[in-house]
């Protein structure tokens, strides 16, 4: 009986040393975000993580709050990026180009487990209906599906366009708010689809005109240009007129130019900015006719054909833009 009691002492003094640990650590924890978050001398919240001295440092009045703090980073150094895939032990990171934000797991198809090791036959028919209901569960419901879907639809128009990450996610934002707002019904997947990359699009200074989404969608270009104006007004988005000079730097790479002529294509459509010479003109055939003048200036002459096909416009639009430009601001050119 007294060994029993002398346990169950022991125990409840391990229990309360547990619980005075416990409640040291909130405290220096409080007081540690406390100093991370205010500094004593000055109040400022401007504070400065300095890893290579291990110190934490106001930027306002340069006191030194902290000179011992944990780096929470990795413990190993990469010098490349295969030195960092190979030893980081994370996982992929959360993105809204996957109906699940990329937070499930796949079984792979190749029959091998982690080892590299081929799998018996025998226990292959158990991988194969294990790997069969994890592809039914990831997709569980008529939502799901909706989304599985429209992002992969966006996933083949971008990737068409050749458009960057940013964009990508930027669309599939887009496309999940105009769901949880109900604007989906009645209209097709696809239309919505593309509608919310072109408004991706024109939110990231990366444009794209909808003759060029309409061209890699399943959809008619009025279809898309409807749907993009409904969404755009049901969820608030602000979205500036698309600027000439976006499109510059993709025309001249298209026609191999060298910066020169595109800084001086910039230019002449600032020029033409300030004047209001831009304005109630398409910005892709004002872009080209910038480029086009541009050319002969700088003695990389491209014919107006050559401009309209890497533009997307015809060759009335170049010849009656540039004829505008070369007027109104005064400029010399010699055919």
């Amino acid at each position: 009986m007294q060994e029993i009691e002398k346990l169950k002492q022991l125990k409840s003094e391990r229990e309360a040393m547990k619980l005075r640990q416990k409640a040291v650590t909130q405290e220096k924890q409080k007081h540690e975000e406390h100093i991370q978050t205010i500094c004593p001398e000055c109040k400022s919240r401007q504070l400065i993580h300095d890893y290579e001295r291990a110190e934490l440092v106001c930027q306002s009045c340069g006191l030194v709050l902290d000179d011992d703090f944990i780096d929470r980073g990795p413990e190993w150094r990469a010098f490349d990026h295969d030195q960092r895939m190979k030893r980081s032990r994370v996982g992929a990171p959360m993105t809204f180009t996957i109906h699940d934000k990329g937070l499930s797991t796949m079984i792979d198809w190749r029959n091998r487990d982690s080892y590299g090791r081929a799998i018996s036959s025998k226990n292959r028919a158990q991988l194969y209906r294990l790997r069969k209901w994890q592809r039914r569960i990831r997709v569980s419901n008529a939502t799901e599906r909706n989304l599985a879907f429209a992002l992969s639809e966006l996933d083949r128009m971008a990737s068409a366009l050749g458009l960057p990450r940013n964009v990508r996610e930027t669309a599939a934002v887009v496309y999940r708010d105009a769901v949880d707002k109900n604007l989906i019904r009645g209209r097709s997947i696809e239309g919505v689809a593309a509608a919310a990359l072109y408004a991706a699009c024109r939110q990231c200074s990366v444009p794209r005109t909808l003759d060029e989404i309409a061209e890699v969608s399943r959809v008619s270009r009025k279809e898309i240009g409807r749907t993009y104006r409904f969404i755009s007004r049901e969820l608030g988005l602000k979205l500036l007129p698309t600027s000439p000079i976006d499109y510059v730097p993709r025309f001249c790479s298209g026609l191999t130019l060298k910066g020169e002529v595109q800084s001086r294509a910039v230019e002449i459509l600032r020029q033409a900015g300030e004047r209001e010479l831009t304005s109630g003109r398409g910005p892709t055939g004002v872009a080209a006719a910038a480029i086009y003048i541009s050319s002969i200036l700088s003695g990389e002459r491209r014919t107006q054909r050559e401009v309209a096909e890497v533009a997307g416009v015809t060759e009335v639009t170049i010849r009656n833009r540039y004829k505008e430009l070369a007027e109104k601001l005064d400029i010399e050119i010699i055919l």
